[in-house]
């Protein structure tokens, strides 16, 4: 069996098994968190729209600093940039656990959301740059894969965790915290991301040479740039983006759990845990496979599918349904990650990668906080319910603009990178 071959061959490599470890620790530390804190917040207001302002205190730096964070990670040394934003990002969930304890006032949770935010988005641009220098170019795409294994992985362990701290730690007086599972939640939150802190300071993979002039809008716009000229990558970013952004189910499912079908914090941990594990088994599947063929109408089918469990999952009154609803939401959403997540890395220069990075998280990762905040507007003006759905028939409308508009993608077949790729300054 050759290298390329094996299904392990990613963990041959140091640099690799350090990544690995950190991502899977830091999401599992980030899920925690904000499956604790959505239930928190909800179960101290009872309110879907405190559930969408957290998305929105999660967008906000990311739409403010993620330019300038792909400008910090193509000009100093990306290592650095990471750690110094993780331990911002510790803060933030030490001030969670404080504010948790003691029933702190509600804007100042929001202010710890703010700090974690903006650390994880100063630090995110520079750490998505080093997957591609991990391992060799002929075995990323399983790199890629294992990746987001992990990514899934950690979504489906820490919801489920997190439900039941929840549900074995309610406090049964008013005295203490509304609940101290929300709490030991957010302390365990900080542990991780302390490890995942060292894990990364190990990494031995070397920055572009670190250019120290001032930043211009020119260079800070670059990626923004690079990606409107690249129509494969734009596509891709723009199909993911409003699939996230109108599907945002994931957001209002404490609201679900507690008051349409009614299962408790048990149930929403079950429920948050459901797209990682639909999203687990099918990434299992990938790394087994071959590399994805006709990569450009698998990309369309599977958000298509994404939108149909959404709307399924809207619809359902039924527990066991909507479990399987969301992990088709989650196989589906995995699909999407997988080809997005090599297309974009292999048709950018390594100098640039930190900048187009920095533009991938404007336009894919704040869809999340900014899809939360959609489905918790919507929701408090036409109920949860509708919201879902809505969302739903949205993402079809999507894909059927993005299939009409981006005949490039119907007709991707591969996804390795075009021959004219090369680093550029």
């Amino acid at each position: 069996m050759t290298l390329t071959q094996d299904r392990f061959v990613p963990f041959h490599y140091r640099n690799f098994r350090l990544l690995f470890v950190a991502t899977t620790l830091s999401i599992v530390g980030y899920i925690l968190q904000s499956t604790a804190l959505g239930w928190e917040l909800y179960e101290r207001t009872r309110d879907p729209l405190v559930l969408g302002n957290v998305g929105l205190a999660g967008f906000l730096p990311v739409l403010l600093l993620a330019l300038p964070a792909g400008h910090l990670a193509d000009r100093f040394d990306r290592q650095r940039v990471t750690v110094i934003s993780r331990l911002f990002e510790i803060v933030g969930d030490l001030g969670l656990v404080y504010l948790s304890w003691t029933q702190g006032p509600i804007p100042l949770i929001f202010a710890c959301i703010l700090i974690h935010s903006s650390a994880r988005t100063l630090g995110g641009a520079a750490y998505g740059a080093f997957l591609p220098n991990s391992v060799p170019a002929s075995v990323f795409g399983r790199a890629v894969t294992w990746q987001s294994t992990a990514f899934q992985l950690a979504a489906m362990i820490a919801p489920a965790a997190s439900g039941l701290l929840i549900a074995r730690f309610a406090s049964p007086t008013v005295a203490g915290p509304v609940n101290a599972g929300a709490t030991l939640s957010y302390l365990i939150a900080a542990g991780l991301s302390t490890v995942a802190v060292i894990c990364t300071a190990l990494l031995t993979i070397p920055s572009p040479p670190s250019r120290h002039q001032a930043a211009t809008w020119h260079d800070v716009l670059a990626g923004v740039r690079f990606v409107f000229q690249e129509r494969l990558i734009l596509s891709a970013i723009t199909l993911d983006l409003f699939a996230v952004l109108f599907g945002g189910a994931v957001a209002l499912l404490p609201v679900f759990a507690k008051d349409i079908l009614q299962v408790g914090a048990d149930g929403f941990g079950w429920l948050r845990a459901a797209p990682a594990i639909g999203a687990t088994l099918m990434a299992v599947c990938l790394t087994a496979m071959p590399p994805i063929r006709r990569a450009g109408v698998t990309l369309l089918w599977v958000v298509a599918g994404f939108g149909v469990a959404t709307i399924v999952f809207g619809l359902s009154r039924n527990f066991w349904l909507s479990l399987v609803a969301l992990a088709f939401v989650g196989a589906t959403d995995q699909v999407s990650v997988v080809i997005r997540s090599v297309l974009v890395p292999v048709r950018t220069p390594d100098a640039m990668r930190g900048r187009v990075n920095a533009v991938e998280r404007v336009f894919v990762s704040s869809s999340n906080e900014l899809g939360a905040w959609e489905s918790g507007v919507t929701a408090a003006i036409f109920g949860p319910i509708l919201s879902v759905i809505g969302g739903g028939v949205g993402t079809l409308i999507v894909v059927a603009l993005v299939a009409r508009f981006f005949p490039e993608l119907r007709a991707l077949h591969d996804l390795h990178p075009p021959a004219e790729v090369e680093d550029a300054p």
